[in-house]
């Protein structure tokens, strides 16, 4: 089984959902799982007018920054497609995700790679993959009226085609002990 493990907080050291998405990777890989990781903190390339546009130009005809664009897509497309389960860490920054995971994600859901379009509707392309939600946050509470974060990953994983999503919260850190041990514990019996 392949694991791909996306850590997006800005804090590398004594960060909790970073602790916690290692716990998973570590449960996972002494069961046998290979694990690869996509650390997001140093940042990512958004979406611009040379990847919008690779998309609506035939490949013999792009420019430098198409290439260049589309390349990073492809790369970040093809890490998703390989793992069986994707474990993506994530705080709660001011109430949704870190604007480094939203590029992440806009990165990856790319029609015909990833979702398709048809007369119903889009249809996602990865279907039969999990992913392992784990959510921090200082003091929203996870799948509360201001959490943000929590709805807009599931929706974004069920747009891609992953629909078995489990999610481990370690939310009001600030104002509740043990949420990060306990954290630990669900992510020990999730993996």
């Amino acid at each position: 089984m392949g694991v791909l493990v996306i850590n997006s907080s800005a804090r590398t050291e004594s960060s909790s959902s970073r602790q916690i998405t290692q716990q998973v990777a570590d449960t996972l890989a002494a069961k046998g799982a290979t694990v690869s990781e996509r650390d997001l903190s140093a940042g990512m390339d958004f979406v611009s007018e040379d990847w919008v546009m690779a998309g609506f130009t035939d490949a013999s005809e792009w420019t430098d920054g198409m290439q260049h664009a589309r390349s990073v897509s492809d790369k970040l497309i093809a890490e998703v497609k390989a793992a069986d389960t994707l474990v993506i860490g994530s705080p709660i920054y001011n109430f949704g995700v870190p604007a480094v995971l939203k590029a992440y994600f806009d990165q990856i859901c790319r029609a015909g790679d990833t979702f398709s379009y048809t007369e119903n509707g889009p249809v996602g392309l990865l279907e039969g993959k999990r992913a392992v939600l784990v959510i921090s946050s200082g003091g929203v509470p996870v799948d509360s009226p201001v959490d943000f974060a929590t709805p807009w990953l599931r929706q974004v994983l069920n747009f891609i085609g992953i629909t078995d999503i489990h999610v481990i919260s370690a939310d009001q850190q600030m104002t509740a002990e043990g949420r990060v041990d306990a954290a630990l514990e669900a992510a020990r019996a999730i993996a």
